[in-house]
């Protein structure tokens, strides 16, 4: 019997082991997933949960739900990995034997990392909105605030969801537009990017929309310490950017046991090709979703995209086969604007986001790079759509390479009529 342990209950260990466990012999394979919890939370959902649009009770299931007959779940926090001896250790000294490992523990904020973060002001004048803790107590900090500055700021990529940080500030935006009180409110969007987003053509994109919005742009900070006391951002340079309410994205880092394993890079995450997702060095480990190194975005999509390129790669590599599957690092998202508005963008690799179409069977065409309502339904509906498809590792009509088809590129002439 061989044995195929699976690190993380999130979006890639789950939809790996759903469609793993449909084709891998069931006489000849054990399946485990390792978790701390039997909490899983539709992140993706907690952007709204401070604008009140979705309640805490409306992103959370039980991992258990999602996993399928056969699969065993083990609760537990990881110590380590020691990938001489094929074994997991977990903090209360159990040992899981592998053949095959595939770590999916994701990517979690760190505001321990960055000095001032954590202390007197944290979740009273500083909050964040990537934990579920955190954007409920952003909802209350929201709902009391009276006016004054509120900086969105990024402490520094790689970060979950890149574009999240742009949609709060639309979506804050909008929320004190909507109460009567956007003319109390400064907004100052914080990155240490040169603009609005990491790829030219989106972020001149997504910049004009923070002008139009009277949002301000300080681009190119790296925040060297929060000094709490002052309720001010102080960057390398020295620039400072003060602040009545901040709304932080901490450092993004991969889980402390893989670097206790030496299966790390400088930011805990794994090393692996990134077209096949095998981790560097190793023979019987894989990465996926945000714990891996790719150079693209930490995104449910990649997850999905890469899981499916993923699986019919690892059954060929246990049978002795080459992998023939190449992820190209396909990654789209919708981007939530204000209004009943959204955009969507969708990338790889090689090719940044692009204005067009998105042509989808039935639903589409979505927009590119343009705002639509059709694309703020979408994000909706793609709730649904998680829970009841993506997780369970049902067949969705996306295809895991990315296509050209509807897109263009802008004319680089500016005088271009």
């Amino acid at each position: 019997m061989r044995h195929l342990v699976i690190l993380g209950g999130g979006t890639a260990g789950t939809m790996a082991a759903n469609k793993l466990r449909r084709r891998l012999d069931r006489r000849q394979w054990q399946m485990t997933v390792v978790d701390q919890d039997d909490v899983h939370v539709y992140q993706p959902g907690l952007l709204f949960i401070p604008f009140g649009a979705y309640r805490p009770e409306d992103v959370v299931r039980p991992r258990r739900r999602f996993l399928p007959h056969g699969v065993a779940l083990v609760l537990g926090e990881i110590d380590r990995v020691d990938p001489a001896a094929h074994t997991v250790a977990l903090t209360d000294g159990r040992r899981l034997a592998y053949d095959y490992l595939v770590i999916a523990t994701g990517t979690s904020p760190r505001p321990d990392q960055t000095a001032g973060m954590l202390g007197p002001q944290w979740r009273r004048s500083i909050f964040d909105f990537y934990t579920l803790d955190g954007a409920t107590a952003l909802a209350t900090a929201l709902r009391d605030f009276g006016g004054g500055r509120l900086v969105v700021h990024i402490v520094d990529m790689p970060i979950k969801c890149p574009v999240a940080p742009l949609e709060f500030a639309f979506l804050a935006e909008a929320y004190f537009r909507h109460r009567g009180m956007r003319d109390r409110v400064e907004l100052v969007y914080a990155t240490p990017l040169p603009g609005a987003f990491t790829k030219p053509i989106a972020s001149a994109q997504l910049g004009s929309m923070l002008a139009e919005r009277k949002i301000a742009v300080e681009s190119d900070f790296m925040v060297e310490h929060i000094d709490p006391d002052a309720k001010t951002l102080v960057s390398y340079d020295e620039r400072e950017i003060p602040f009545d309410l901040l709304v932080t994205v901490p450092l993004n880092m991969g889980a402390d046991w893989v670097a206790r394993s030496g299966l790390n890079d400088e930011l805990n995450y794994v090393p692996v090709d990134k077209h096949t997702q095998l981790a560097k060095g190793h023979d019987d480990i894989f990465a996926l979703g945000d714990a891996a190194n790719i150079p693209t975005s930490k995104a449910g999509s990649v997850a999905h995209f890469s899981v499916d390129v993923f699986v019919d790669n690892f059954l060929a590599y246990i049978d002795g086969q080459a992998m023939t599957g190449s992820f190209d690092g396909h990654a789209n998202c919708f981007v939530e604007s204000g209004d009943g508005q959204g955009l969507l963008i969708d990338f790889n690799y090689d090719t940044e986001p692009l204005p067009g179409t998105y042509p989808l069977p039935v639903a589409g065409p979505f927009r590119l790079l343009n705002q639509s309502r059709l694309n703020h339904w979408g994000k909706l509906a793609f709730r649904w759509l998680y829970w009841h498809l993506l997780l369970p590792g049902r067949p969705i009509p996306l295809p895991a390479r990315m296509s050209m088809a509807g897109k263009r590129r802008p004319d680089p002439r500016p005088d271009k009529e």
